[in-house]
């Protein structure tokens, strides 16, 4: 027999865990599903990532952050969100990824995973833009040496690398690298260091490219990667150098096919902007709503845990009325 619930949340990061919370809170039956591991996008974050926000922005659940830190680490972050999850004791089911969607006569969502099918009245989706990186397009890309994902600076001791990109990740790869004895240099499309760069570290890069310590072209792009070799279209020209590892940090982007599939429209423009209602976060589909980052298309910049951690009570008060508002209707 197929399991049904009042809601059913894909995406098991942060903002997910708290939709779960206040629709627990809230007395609604509801399922989070989430294809990796708990809070699977952080978990894959550099290992020595350190968060922008102060821990209380990042608290969900009425559940104190507690860190040594002014600014916590993601093992911080990984270990508070674990205890969240177990305190409240989160419906939640690990490594399940959601593989079809189909909504079924008398309002209903038949939600099918890698291990289960489920029946759910609503849906919210949670879920990130980490999973999918967004590609430079260049010939040899797909050869091994290049990574869109960083985790340890050891492995690239001694190593010729070169880092795309100018904001936090690009800045974070090029210094920890660094100072692990790599050869850097740093591939950027615009005239400077991003202005977003957390303010402890773009000194820091600044000075290390000044001194040469660090070696950046800026207002280049790479145009082919090879074995041993990586090509730059520079404002000088061409400019080939030897390489051992190329890290395209060029960012990621939500998941659209999983919104298209639901029927969710998207701006027509490059942004890819998901409609829904700002009151409700209910979008053009009934019953299928949008919480965290995912509500702004490629500008991933929009939303954060600190200001996106509303969403699930926003949400969580719409169904609420619109099930007391059906449930008048029919009596």
């Amino acid at each position: 027999m197929v399991t049904q619930f009042d809601i059913a949340i894909i995406g098991g990061g942060p903002i997910g865990l708290a939709c779960g919370i206040a629709a627990k809170q809230a007395g609604l039956s509801y399922l989070i599903l989430e294809k990796g591991c708990l809070t699977n996008s952080l978990y894959n974050y550099p290992l020595n990532m350190t968060f922008f926000s102060t821990p209380e922005k990042l608290e969900i659940g009425n559940v104190p952050f507690m860190s040594l830190n002014a600014k916590p680490t993601r093992a911080e972050a990984l270990e508070y969100y674990r205890r969240v999850t177990q305190l409240h004791q989160l419906n939640i089911k690990l490594f399940e990824g959601v593989t079809a969607t189909e909504r079924l006569a008398g309002d209903n969502f038949k939600i099918v995973t890698s291990k289960n099918s489920y029946l759910a009245k609503n849906i919210i989706l949670s879920t990130g833009f980490y999973d999918i990186p967004v590609l430079l397009n260049v010939p040899g890309e797909d050869l091994p040496k290049v990574r869109h994902y960083y985790q340890d600076p050891h492995f690239y001791a001694f190593q010729k690398l070169v880092v795309v990109g100018a904001n936090n990740s690009s800045v974070d790869v090029a210094l920890e690298t660094w100072r692990k004895g790599a050869e850097v240099t740093m591939v950027i499309r615009d005239e400077e260091i991003g202005t977003r760069v957390k303010y402890w570290a773009r000194p820091d890069i600044i000075n290390r490219i000044k001194e040469g310590s660090i070696k950046a072209y800026f207002q280049s792009s790479i145009t082919e990667i090879a074995e041993k070799t990586v090509t730059i279209q520079t404002p000088e020209g061409l400019v080939t150098i030897e390489n051992d590892f190329v890290m395209a940090m060029t960012g990621y982007k939500p998941n659209f096919t999983v919104l298209e599939n639901l029927g969710v429209s998207l701006s027509n423009d490059e942004m890819k902007q998901p409609e829904y209602n700002a009151e409700t976060m209910e979008t053009n589909q009934p019953n299928i709503y949008l919480a965290g980052v995912v509500c702004g298309g490629m500008n991933t910049h929009k939303w954060f845990i600190e200001n996106s951690r509303i969403h699930a009570d926003m949400i969580t008060n719409a169904i609420v009325n619109k099930l007391s508002t059906n449930a008048q209707h029919q009596s």
